[in-house]
């Protein structure tokens, strides 16, 4: 190196490919000659002599109503799938998320960029399948690194027939769903669809006053055992003290865990079942539970609501809690892009206190459509939408969230069981609480 004669190199491999040789103007010292490197690549393609890229390239689309179109690369199950997309703020609970019936007919768009890191396990569903209609992540993990994992969310998708793409920039789809609303958006992994084929089908399609309770409800009546595992037990108690019924309109495990750890037994029947055979059964309380879509599209369950409250003490999530205030005789109206997340904050009117809510809706109450008498007992920081019903004459209660919040906060399940446990005491005295 330290003569001036300099280097001089000369390397040459098979199947050469066309070589970068630099110019002896570019180098102005003379310590340096220019040397000719004749390369080979042991990467080949049938066609051009190159194998095919290490990486995912983008394979799918998401197609919006309002005519944008975003590249992504797919993994999960492919085709073509249109459904509403709405974004979920929470920061963990991918597993949950996906097999919360509340999300049928939706395309779920994480905010936290950073999803299946933690792959999947049995333990963490909240029902036997996925319902939701695809998801939307921007940055999908290559590998998974937690002790309770059983294969990655990939695998889980495909065996569920479920779509998921990624790298998309789901910052700037959440900022055009905060501003238009919630959009119908078409999946597909189909290079023969054009463009515009998938725009005519987002078009073409509404989830507004579709029954999607119908299809997420069990189909038959069956006995609730399973408690909340010892492991993540809190709040709890022992003994078999009160008989719940509970409605099957997309319940989620982790209610019913949380009924029967705090000693109840419960019956779990359709959302068809009628109100006659569940006055039969003379149960201490009913819970009407959570479940997707429009409650106005559900008049039956609504009329299974009024034939129910007044004669049991009653109470509501979500669904439940829309359908209890249609009974009463107020309506319900759609939200612009509903409230999805672990981290919602909601103000009990009546402590004063702030709790952080796992949410998951589309739907609200119209407190002022509601009779005299009703109580509005909670409501949304964030907008100021009703979040909590009570109506002490008929021993009704509900919740616009979900009270178990699993993953998520237990603001809302109180030490006492008052949140979780309402039918076990859900009389006057609760009421004035």
């Amino acid at each position: 190196m330290g003569s001036s004669a300099g280097i001089t190199m000369s390397l040459t491999l098979s199947n050469p490919l066309t070589c970068f040789v630099p110019k002896a103007s570019s180098f102005n010292s003379p310590r340096y000659r220019v040397f000719t490197v004749t390369c080979s690549s042991a990467i080949a393609t049938p066609a051009l002599g190159l194998a095919e890229r290490p990486w995912k390239v983008s394979d799918a689309r998401l197609v919006l109503e309002d005519g944008s179109v975003w590249k992504a690369k797919s993994f999960g199950a492919s085709g073509t799938q249109v459904g509403e997309v709405v974004f979920n703020t929470s920061l963990t609970g991918y597993q949950e998320i996906l097999t919360d019936p509340s999300y049928a007919g939706q395309f779920v768009l994480m905010t936290n960029p950073h999803i299946g890191n933690t792959g999947v396990n049995f333990d963490d569903e909240e029902s036997t399948k996925c319902f939701l209609a695809g998801l939307v992540i921007r940055s999908l993990s290559i590998s998974t690194s937690n002790w309770r994992s059983k294969k990655t969310l990939g695998d889980y998708l495909a065996e569920r027939n479920i779509m998921g793409i990624y790298d998309v920039d789901t910052r700037a789809i959440t900022r055009r769903l905060r501003e238009d609303g919630s959009l119908i958006g078409v999946l597909s992994t189909e290079k023969t669809k054009t463009d515009e084929e998938l725009l005519q089908m987002s078009r073409s399609w509404d989830i507004v006053g579709i029954d999607l309770i119908s299809g997420v409800s069990c189909k038959e009546p069956y006995e609730w055992v399973d408690k909340t595992n010892s492991e993540w037990a809190f709040n709890s108690r022992d003994g078999e003290t009160f008989h719940i019924i509970a409605y099957d309109f997309g319940i989620k495990h982790n209610i019913l865990r949380r009924l029967a750890s705090y000693g109840c037994k419960i019956t779990v029947v359709p959302s068809t079942w009628p109100a006659s055979e569940t006055l039969k059964l003379k149960p201490d309380g009913v819970l009407f539970s959570n479940g997707p879509g429009d409650p106005s599209a559900v008049p039956y369950a609504v009329e299974t609501v009024k034939d129910i409250i007044g004669k049991v003490p009653v109470f509501g999530i979500c669904m439940g809690h829309q359908l209890l205030g249609q009974a009463l005789g107020g309506k319900t109206f759609k939200m612009k892009f509903g409230h999805h997340g672990g981290n919602h904050p909601v103000r009990n009117l009546r402590s004063g206190e702030v709790e952080i809510s796992a949410q998951n809706h589309n739907y609200a109450v119209d407190p002022a459509t509601l009779p005299e008498g009703v109580e509005v007992t909670h409501v949304n920081l964030n907008d100021g939408s009703c979040a909590g019903l009570a109506y002490a004459a008929k021993n009704i209660m509900s919740l616009q969230y979900h009270p178990e919040a699993s993953p998520g906060p237990h603001d809302s399940d109180y030490g006492n069981g008052n949140s979780i446990v309402y039918v076990h005491k859900c009389d006057d005295d609760l009421l004035r609480e």
